[in-house]
């Protein structure tokens, strides 16, 4: 699998990336070490994982696989700290340097490593002045227990704000490598703002849900089928917003784009996010081998410019004044 530099840095990422969100809840250890094992054999080697997904189970999990299955050096192991299971919506983040670097320290133990090789925030905490939560990923790195850092989820102004501060407060920083937002072509709203700061800061973005949550896939196009996560009852609602009128246009367009090529719909909405600019590499999060199989198989795929140009138009969200020349509006 080819590999990108992540952002500005030196560190180089498969442009496909794992992702883990239901390890340890939905996929059991077996089927998560047949993902490794394929994702590896692919040439793949960025593993997103976060210390609250499965509560904790997904680093467990990750941790035991590293010990037996797959070699540490070859894999690029990132991380998330900062939500909370909170039931109080006003404190789901926690963004304090305290509370980060006891959750880094506590992902390395679910983890069984002395490093990660990303450890991002996973959203911004406005109850805690920002420079004390950048400062706990200037620790990080400092302190060997990370060694490149970024953000998620975090809006157009606040990636700039945090990446300046980074590039041009005094004293030893830590630039950001990447952020993780969610962008596929039926959730584009990280090009408002978010994706052009990062591509002009220096950031690599690492799109979540880059299959707009499966439903690109085009599995729903006539209903919602048993065993998916639009028919489970703790990811429904993770579906839902994708089903309706406008989502199903597009993913009409990508299912007609499939067939006119004679791939799959989950291979061109894939490859389409995975070369926009400014994408460093989209993390696939698949409930069996057999279908992070199917995503692997993009690696051959370019879409040709007509085609990614008729995505471009019929996946357009509405941008005007001021993110295009409003001059003439």
């Amino acid at each position: 699998m080819e590999q990108r530099h992540l952002g500005r840095t030196g560190l180089r990422v498969s442009r496909i990336g794992l992702g883990t969100l239901t390890w340890g809840r939905d996929t059991d250890e077996h089927e998560a070490a047949e993902q490794v094992k394929v994702f590896w054999e692919a040439g793949g080697t960025l593993v997103d994982t976060a210390d609250v997904y499965g509560g904790g189970e997904a680093e467990y999990v990750l941790g035991r696989l590293l010990e037996r299955l797959v070699p540490r050096r070859d894999l690029v192991i990132a991380t998330k700290a900062g939500s909370v299971p909170d039931p109080d919506p006003e404190r789901r983040f926690d963004g304090s340097r305290g509370h980060l670097l006891s959750a880094l320290d506590a992902s390395l133990a679910r983890l069984g490593t002395d490093h990660v090789d990303l450890w991002q925030v996973h959203a911004y905490d406005p109850w805690t002045p920002l420079e004390e939560t950048l400062q706990a990923l200037d620790i990080a790195v400092t302190s060997g227990r990370a060694r490149y850092v970024g953000v998620a989820n975090f809006c157009g102004w606040q990636l700039a704000k945090a990446a300046t501060w980074q590039l041009a407060a005094p004293g030893t920083r830590a630039r950001l490598a990447a952020t993780q937002m969610e962008y596929s072509l039926l959730q584009r709203g990280v090009e408002r703002e978010v994706l052009p700061a990062a591509r002009d800061l220096g950031v690599g973005l690492l799109p979540s849900s880059p299959l707009g949550r499966g439903v690109l896939t085009g599995k729903y196009r006539t209903g919602v089928p048993a065993g998916s996560r639009g028919a489970s009852g703790h990811m429904s609602a993770f579906v839902e917003p994708y089903l309706d009128e406008a989502s199903q246009r597009v993913v009409e367009a990508v299912a007609t784009a499939a067939d006119g090529l004679a791939v799959t719909p989950l291979q061109v909405a894939l490859a389409w996010v995975r070369d926009r600019p400014g994408v460093a590499a989209p993390v696939v999060g698949a409930r069996t081998a057999r279908q992070l199989t199917a995503a692997l198989s993009v690696e051959g795929l370019t879409l040709p410019d007509e085609i990614r140009r008729a995505l471009d138009d019929v996946s357009a969200p509405l941008h005007r004044y001021p993110d295009q020349d409003w001059s003439t509006l």
